[in-house]
């Protein structure tokens, strides 16, 4: 198992929880498969299971919902790596320190995919246009990242969806470096499917 580098400062001397984030459909559970494959251990407990969506799974943990009112799952969650949508990053302790992948996608591309997979799921989106739902959307990244700019146990890397089915290689050496140096970065590469792309 690669050891996560710990982030500088007071928290210099504990490893990180790897954090994966994003917007819905914006590559996250590629992220988990990719950090699986390269070391690292994951934190989910297969209640989601996979689906015409996600082949390869969601990698959830169910009790990341509860963030706010019950952060007992982060015990032992150094050095693992676990999913948290973007809207739920605010819930977590701040009295700990953090890795954070913030996953990018298109917007639009987002909204898309999101659409047509409750449309499969035969549920009602959003009671928004398209084009105001991207705009909410990218104002809550953007109050998402501020967020994080303005406590010190957040450490962040924004890795965009198309650059890792494009330049796989590239992407993988940065995540690399930011997480611990230690990573199979030819499992990681393996483990990009560009035939994943939806919408």
């Amino acid at each position: 198992m690669p050891s996560i580098l710990p982030l500088g400062g007071r928290w210099s001397s504990q490893v990180p929880t790897v954090i994966v984030s994003g917007l819905p459909r914006s590559g996250t559970s590629m992220m988990m498969q990719m950090l699986a494959a390269g070391g690292v251990p994951l934190l989910s407990d297969g209640i989601r299971q996979a689906d015409e969506d996600n082949p390869r799974g969601y990698h959830e943990l169910e009790a990341v919902k509860r963030t706010r009112q019950d952060a007992a799952w982060l015990a032992g969650s150094e050095g693992k790596a676990v999913k948290i949508v973007h809207a739920l990053l605010a819930d977590l302790p701040v009295d700990r320190p953090y890795r954070v992948i913030l996953m990018r996608r298109k917007v639009e591309n987002v909204v898309k995919s999101q659409a047509a997979m409750l449309e499969r799921l035969g549920q009602e989106g959003a009671r928004l246009e398209p084009e105001q739902l991207a705009r909410v959307f990218e104002q809550q990244l953007e109050q998402v990242k501020d967020y994080m700019n303005r406590h010190a146990c957040f450490e962040c890397i924004e890795v965009w969806y198309g650059a890792v089915l494009e330049y796989p290689q590239t992407q993988i050496e940065r995540l690399n470096r930011f997480l611990s140096g230690e990573l199979n970065v030819e499992a990681m590469a393996a483990a990009v499917d560009p035939a994943l792309r939806r919408n």
